[in-house]
């Protein structure tokens, strides 16, 4: 796991500019940092080593040095990539996995990506040509940022590298800012700094004459196919026991992280067949919100090397500044902060864990996935004019158990289904809210289109397809990756493996969802390694007590001060931000969700729009750039 930043070589002092790039970065890649340099581009690495520990040092170069690569990510099946390449006369000065990007991108140009089965964001540059060519993985694991301005064209794994160029032109995007009070995260290919760019997973991207061009190689598609439940539960067992295999491929010792759900105990039970346990996990001295208890359970069946911290609320306050640093750009998911922790926690004793990210988004695990389907049942089975005469009707009840089940019954999807995690501030709230009008839109202005990409007809299936391209990509994915690396430490998600989504793909919605339960494919499969218990358990997110603690006195004044301040009225109206927390404090209301995600979004503001000059961990003191909270 690594870090780079590249840009087109036509500034002065362009080393010296490289140098502090790659030390915003420093966090993604300790052990080493290198760069290329010449006439047009100059290339800067910092270093996780993990495979080839002595000879997989970067920038890496074809034989001829007529192509260079940067590189983040795994790449698992490189060993057989690597022995097709040398069938082919191929000659290597590495056991790397970078190296055999390279080596493919020479033989098969832009087909390479379809042999990669792994994670990552890459660059290569051919020096004959003057030509870049990068690519992101097929789901987004690793980021990938641009910019493109006049001459200037920036490039990496990390916005925060851009401000220390001197062309970079650092300012605020107000056209995201609706969206992410809707969503809870940014689900635009545009960023909160303008003109800065995420490439899309499964992307590729050539530059040449200034010219960018983007394209997508790869698109998630489910096509259920007519295997029984029992035989889609055995493919799914000899496919997770697969990925955890491929997902073990390190010259250094790979942990892992543990809540007490399906998906991460999954994975510690396959890992435990060939290789001690080394298990980490969070939580917090309010029971009700902490897994601990669950997880030394479940490890009583394992001899297991365990690792655990409670999370003080003082502890969790005082280090969101640094973590929404880290982020990049702000996330409304409160979970982010302890999956900082828990990487902390993890990065004294190794580099590597596992982590059960995707399991949801591939094999239908969200609770609002139960309704979907039983609303497809409803639509396919009782025709249109009497679904929108019972919705009519419905409208007129008062809130009682299945009246917005009519409601959404006579509504499209498009119409109805934003992604798992709802709505969270909507437009009337946002027009109560935000100062400026006209940055109100729509959000299913966005579903609509992804909904419109998806080629399935199942109603679970668009809303995997949507959660995937938007949820899982712009949320999970990227605080998993940015926390992780803050802490200097690799996270690999075997579920979001592509041979894994060949199999999930082809499950029907009816072996993933019933009244009872989600998942319920994997978690039959996982009922062959696991006790039932854990197998069956109830999806619980990654609870945590913020909605509790901001009622508490410290941390309501600290929220207070920051919704009364100059940059919080610059955007809202501050006197509804109080009332909406004092409501709160006094049970009236539960504003949780809102509160958070606008507070976060405020803190993250002032970290990188701000006033004050404040230095992070790997970042000098004196950059003028990032600024304190």
């Amino acid at each position: 796991m690594c870090g780079f930043s590249g840009f087109i070589n036509n500034i002065p002092h362009s080393e010296e500019v490289m140098d502090k790039m790659l030390e915003r970065i420093h966090h993604r890649g300790p052990d080493d940092t290198n760069k290329y340099v010449d006439e047009n581009i100059i290339l800067g690495f910092t270093r996780l080593s993990i495979i080839d520990l002595e000879g997989g040092n970067q920038p890496i170069f074809n034989e001829d040095k007529s192509l260079v690569l940067v590189f983040n990510g795994e790449i698992y099946n490189y060993e057989k990539i690597r022995e097709e390449l040398l069938a082919k006369g191929h000659e290597f000065y590495t056991h790397s996995d970078s190296e055999v990007l390279i080596h493919s991108y020479e033989e098969y140009g832009v087909d390479m990506l379809k042999k990669l089965r792994g994670m990552f964001a890459f660059v290569i540059y051919d020096k004959v040509n003057n030509k870049i060519f990068g690519a992101r993985d097929h789901f987004g694991i690793k980021p990938f940022y641009y910019y493109h301005q006049n001459t200037t064209f920036l490039f990496g794994s990390e916005i925060k590298s851009f401000v220390e160029h001197p062309a970079f032109v650092k300012e605020f995007n107000p056209n995201v800012l609706s969206d992410f009070l809707s969503f809870g995260f940014n689900p635009h290919v545009e960023t909160f700094f303008k003109n800065v760019f995420k490439l899309e997973p499964g992307s590729y991207f050539t530059f040449e004459k200034n010219q960018l061009s983007v394209h997508k190689y790869h698109k998630i598609q489910f096509e259920p196919n007519g295997a029984s439940f029992e035989e889609q539960v055995d493919a799914v067992s000899s496919v997770m026991a697969d990925t955890v295999r491929h997902h073990h491929i390190a010259d250094v010792e790979v942990g892992n992280f543990l809540s007490s759900g399906i998906d991460s105990s999954y994975l510690v039970k396959e890992t435990s067949l060939f290789e001690n346990l080394k298990v980490f996990s969070v939580g917090y001295e309010e029971e009700r919100y902490s897994e601990l208890g669950h997880v030394e359970n479940f490890l009583k069946d394992y001899e297991a090397e365990f690792h655990s911290k409670k999370i003080s609320p003082e502890e969790y306050f005082n280090i969101i500044p640094k973590a929404i640093y880290h982020l990049d750009e702000p996330i409304a998911d409160a979970a982010a902060i302890s999956l900082y922790f828990v990487t902390n926690l993890a990065s004294k004793r190794l580099k590597v864990a596992l982590s059960g990210e995707g399991a949801d988004e591939l094999f239908g695990g969200y609770n609002v996935y139960k309704n979907l389907y039983y609303l497809n049942i409803y639509q396919s089975t009782v025709p249109s004019i009497i679904r929108k005469s019972v919705a009519a009707i419905a409208k007129s009840l008062p809130e009682i158990k299945g009246r917005n089940f009519l409601i959404d019954g006579a509504l499209p999807m498009e119409e109805r289904y934003i992604g798992c995690g709802g709505v969270l501030i909507n437009t009337d709230q946002q027009n109560r809210l935000l100062k400026n009008k006209n940055w109100i839109k729509n959000p299913y202005d966005i579903t609509k289109k992804v909904l419109k990409e998806a080629n399935c007809k199942e109603d679970v299936s668009r809303a995997q397809y949507l959660d995937i391209n938007l949820w899982l990509a712009n949320d999970i994915l990227q605080k998993a990756d940015k926390m992780s690396m803050a802490n200097s430490i690799e996270v690999r998600v075997p579920f979001l493996d592509v041979e894994v989504l060949k199999v999930a793909s082809k499950i029907p919605q009816e072996y993933k969802v019933n009244k009872e339960n989600t998942k319920l494919t994997l978690r039959h499969a996982a009922m062959k390694k696991i006790r039932s218990f854990t197998a069956n358990k109830k999806k619980l997110g990654f609870p945590v007590p913020i909605r509790d603690w901001m009622k508490e006195s410290p941390y309501y004044e600290k929220i207070k001060q920051t919704f009364q301040s100059e940059i919080a009225q610059k955007f809202f109206n501050s006197d509804v931000l109080v009332q909406m927390l004092d409501e709160h404090k006094a049970n009236k209301a539960d504003h949780f969700k809102p509160i958070w995600m606008i507070y976060g979004f405020l803190v993250w503001y002032n970290v990188y729009f701000g006033k004050e000059v404040v230095g992070y961990e790997g970042v000098s003191s004196e950059s003028k750039e990032v600024v304190s909270v």
